[in-house]
């Protein structure tokens, strides 16, 4: 049986700690690829700053010559909100015989359970928590352990106060931030 994972999120922008994480993840539960999934609106988010075309360009220059990486703008197709268990059932009409691996990061754990129709989508997949803040916290799902402290909120206050993100993101992201003027007003 082969094994995905998919790896949903605003990607507002992508960085490298999803990369790193994404990575870690296929070679830690021997996955096949890793799907990248940008959310239209995320339930339990602030929606994006930057639009949906501009996140799509963003993450697909950042995974461009992965092989293990794909992108799937099925969210982006939906009308919002983006709920997981559409997006996972969308996949396993296209991809059969496999096991799912949903990747989540540690901070979504306090609202899993609250997730739409959860009781559905945790008999399609398994969870992977990304846990890069090196805390612990109780659960029972695969975990993948890389601290590394990079976050999208983060990089859209340097970008609005003029700090540099070289290295915080491929130059090939920062290069559309930089032509597409984006995260410049002030992030609360």
């Amino acid at each position: 049986m082969r094994k995905i994972g998919i790896y949903g999120g605003t990607f507002d922008p992508i960085h490298h700690a999803h990369l790193i994480l994404a990575r870690e993840a296929l070679e830690k539960l021997g996955l096949e690829k890793v799907i990248f999934v940008p959310a239209a609106v995320s339930p339990f988010k602030d929606a994006p700053v930057a639009s949906a075309e501009k996140r799509l360009a963003m993450l697909r220059a950042a995974i461009d010559g992965e092989t293990e990486f794909v992108l799937d703008d099925c969210e982006l197709r939906r009308s919002p909100p983006s709920y997981a268990v559409d997006t996972v059932e969308e996949i396993r009409q296209r991809e059969e015989d496999t096991e799912f691996y949903y990747l989540i990061g540690d901070d979504n754990l306090p609202d899993l359970t609250r997730w739409h129709r959860f009781t559905e989508l945790q008999k399609m997949v398994r969870f992977v928590v990304l846990n890069r803040t090196g805390t612990q916290s109780p659960h029972s799902h695969l975990t993948v352990p890389r601290r590394i402290d990079i976050s999208a909120t983060e990089i859209r206050k340097r970008v609005a106060s003029g700090q540099s993100i070289r290295y915080f993101v491929p130059t090939v992201v920062e290069e559309i931030i930089r032509q597409g003027n984006l995260y410049r007003e002030q992030v609360k």
